[in-house]
């Protein structure tokens, strides 16, 4: 497909998607998730890591809303790339060696089926973290399995389906949309 053809693909999608969450209620959930942080992690010296590149947004405005001292860092770990589907999880940037003997609250946009976080949790494990805090945005409403990780700190519920904006894309398109979309069905 061609660059056009992408483009006309990406606002076709957004024209014919469901506003499921506006920008207000998505900015409440963040601010309800900070102040939860907030209170669990404020005296811990934590880490917010990031993983890139949805989570970065969620990342950005929970930081924002935090009145505490914290560093922050990223990974990159991917499963989808420009599909719809999840593929075998690749990580560009994995975590650092200069995590170990902290606490790191781990931001992500989307909890699906917990491939990614469980894989972090277990890298993170391995480094020698003190304490592993997760944050999304979203939790996907999905059949719960044994190796899907509980988070510890959830903006929003949705249904199983396929959602975009708010960090999370359409195709590598959409990530910056301030309300949450799902594709028409």
């Amino acid at each position: 497909m061609g660059r056009s053809e992408a483009i006309e693909e990406a606002l076709a999608a957004l024209k014919s998607a469901r506003e499921i969450c506006t920008e207000t209620q998505v900015a409440a959930a963040i601010t309800r998730m900070a102040e939860a942080v907030t209170q669990v992690v404020q005296h811990d010296n934590p880490v917010v890591l990031a993983v890139m590149r949805g989570g970065v947004f969620t990342a950005t405005e929970l930081c924002r809303r935090l009145t505490f001292p914290y560093q922050f860092d990223f990974v990159h770990g991917t499963r989808y790339g420009d599909l719809l589907t999840g593929g075998e999880l690749n990580w560009p940037v994995p975590p650092s060696a200069n995590l170990a003997g902290r606490t790191v609250v781990v931001v992500d946009d989307i909890l699906d089926r917990g491939l990614t976080l469980h894989a972090l949790y277990e890298a993170l494990q391995q480094l020698g973290v003190v304490a592993i805090y997760s944050a999304v945005l979203v939790s996907k409403a999905v059949g719960v399995s044994a190796s899907r990780p509980e988070v510890d700190f959830v903006g929003l519920n949705v249904d199983d389906v396929y959602v975009f904006g708010c960090g999370m894309d359409y195709k590598g398109y959409w990530r910056g949309l301030p309300s949450l979309f799902s594709l028409a069905s």
